[in-house]
């Protein structure tokens, strides 16, 4: 997802030389062409991301298209005061680059997950959000970037599969997006619909064979743009759901879950279950290791989400107290 963003940024930069790239000393060998390429619009900031946001902030005041760069939570959480009182409060065209989403730097320590960044960041007024789930969806939202003014977060991820894409789709920027799966019939109904943001889109899929293999009807939706958000898109695939299931790398306090919620809540959708699959802030730890190894401890594999949706519906069954509320059935609530 990285080279992808850069390989975009790289091709822009050659006809516009307003845009500005400010590295917190950062991305040596993957940055060195765009250095060497254009010397005018690169800065090295230095490991001094309050600063980095700050200068941004300052060249954006001046005309330029600027994006800051580095470690997921050292361009997010470490300047979030800059982000919120310069760039977001004054509109400015600066789009944050967060690469290592998750648990990508997850041999590095806790200070190096990037997993509170969502919830916090698709709070600050004005700031939209993006999360591309593949190579594909990564160069097609950077490319949307670079014709988008405004405050702009992307977060990129080292996991991801390298491209979703099928022969001839058309991406839709801000919309959801029905991930094509093989395998997957096209149906007025589903059992499953789970909505990922990321890379661990590549789980989300996972799961979703295996709950087909196990006959029942589900479908992914890649949640790459989360502010602005499709609500209209969700509410439509989520009428023809009985379940639904959030995927994120990410606390489920304030993430994807909570704005899936926010939004079947508000547009009087009810399914029969719904669940919220991430990082339970009570189980964060001092573990390191690989992303995989990671996402395991939190069980966020694929092949251990599909058991735990499994083991969700059959409760549903057996009990029935999660029955389906229709929209004219609500008026009175």
């Amino acid at each position: 997802m990285r080279d992808a963003f850069v390989r975009e940024l790289f091709k822009a930069a050659k006809s516009n030389s307003n845009i500005h790239l400010i590295t917190g000393d950062l991305g040596f060998g993957v940055l060195t062409k765009f250095e060497a390429s254009y010397p005018e619009q690169y800065t090295n900031a230095g490991v001094a991301e309050q600063n980095m946001t700050g200068l941004a902030a300052g060249l954006a005041m001046n005309g330029f298209k600027v994006f800051t760069y580095s470690i997921g939570n050292f361009s997010t959480l470490r300047c979030l005061e800059q982000i919120r009182n310069d760039v977001c409060y004054h509109g400015l065209d600066v789009t944050i680059i967060s690469i290592g989403g998750g648990f990508s730097y997850g041999s590095l320590g806790y200070s190096h997950h990037a997993t509170e960044d969502l919830s916090i960041l698709r709070s600050l007024p004005g700031l939209s959000v993006y999360v591309p789930g593949c190579v594909w969806e990564t160069a097609e939202i950077t490319a949307h970037l670079l014709d988008k003014p405004g405050p702009k977060y992307l977060r990129l991820d080292k996991s991801g599969v390298q491209s979703t894409r099928v022969l001839d789709e058309r991406f839709g920027f801000e919309r959801l997006r029905l991930v094509p799966e093989a395998g997957a019939k096209s149906s007025s109904s589903l059992d499953v619909l789970i909505v990922a943001a990321g890379g661990i889109l590549e789980e989300a899929l996972t799961a979703s064979s295996i709950l087909r293999n196990k006959g029942l009807a589900c479908r992914v939706m890649s949640a790459h743009s989360l502010k602005p958000f499709d609500t209209d898109g969700l509410l439509s695939s989520a009428r023809r759901a009985s379940a639904i299931f959030s995927l994120e790398e990410n606390v489920i306090e304030g993430g994807l879950g909570s704005l899936v919620a926010e939004q079947l809540l508000e547009g009087g959708v009810w399914p029969k279950k719904f669940g919220r699959l991430g990082i339970r802030a009570t189980s964060l730890t001092s573990l390191v290791g690989d992303q995989k190894y990671l996402r395991e401890s939190h069980g966020l594999l694929g092949s251990q989400i599909a058991p735990k949706i499994l083991g969700d519906l059959d409760l549903v069954g057996k009990h029935e107290k999660l029955p389906y509320v229709s929209p004219s059935h609500q008026a009175g609530i």
